[in-house]
């Protein structure tokens, strides 16, 4: 099974119910056999039936240990609250939360696909959930168009993109800082032994992988 087609019909809210890190990572997963086709919310029953089609595994219905279909949600940030701690901003999936650290943040309704992973990262509990669609509202890929989901698709890969570059020059910027240090320790203790100034690297190289973890787990 080819994943880039099975991640075509998937909605890209990039919620992580499906018990994986984003909608393409479901996707491999369904290719390889490592997950079912019934563990989208927000696909719903009718994308179970279109990854049944697409894969011919039997229509299944959704796994209520991933949650339960439901209509489109939209994030709605409290400004009186907000203290601008930046958090939901690194939390969206999609770069739909604008804002600075220490100021009032705000969503882009068109472009917030209801995935709530900004719910948990709020200190302060100020970022609520409300229906797009009014009463009766539509469930599914009834209440989400695929054109919605294309885009929300691009901008998480977009996302991720910037992310990634960034992270690779934080890194750098790290590794310069460090030599620069290790070459100003040489330069005052006028460390003649490399044994001594291995030891020194090791020490900042150290120091320098348990800040990278301490970043990960966040």
């Amino acid at each position: 099974m080819d994943a880039d087609q099975i991640n075509a019909l998937l909605p890209q809210t990039q919620c992580t119910r499906c018990g994986f890190p984003d909608c393409a990572s479901y996707a491999q997963a369904i290719a390889t056999g490592q997950a079912g086709i019934n563990q989208c919310p927000p696909g719903g029953a009718e994308g179970i039936r279109r990854l049944s089609a697409l894969t011919g595994l039997p229509e299944l219905p959704l796994s209520t240990d991933h949650g339960v279909e439901g209509p489109l949600k939209l994030a709605v940030i409290d400004e009186a609250w907000c203290i601008g701690c930046t958090l939901c901003v690194k939390a969206c999936p999609v770069d739909c939360i604008i804002g600075t650290n220490k100021h009032m943040h705000t969503v882009i309704e068109s472009q917030c696909t209801g995935c709530e992973l900004c719910i948990p990262a709020c200190p302060v509990d100020c970022i609520s959930l409300v229906n797009v669609h009014p009463e009766p509202a539509p469930t599914g890929w009834a209440a989400w168009p695929q054109a919605q989901a294309d885009a929300a698709r691009q901008r998480h890969s977009q996302t991720q993109t910037r992310r990634l570059r960034a992270q690779q020059e934080h890194e750098k910027a790290l590794q310069a800082k460090a030599e620069h240090k290790l070459a100003h320790l040489a330069e005052l203790t006028k460390i003649t032994e490399p044994q001594q100034l291995d030891a020194k690297r090791a020490a900042v190289e150290a120091a320098l992988a348990r800040a990278r973890a301490r970043r990960t787990e966040r």
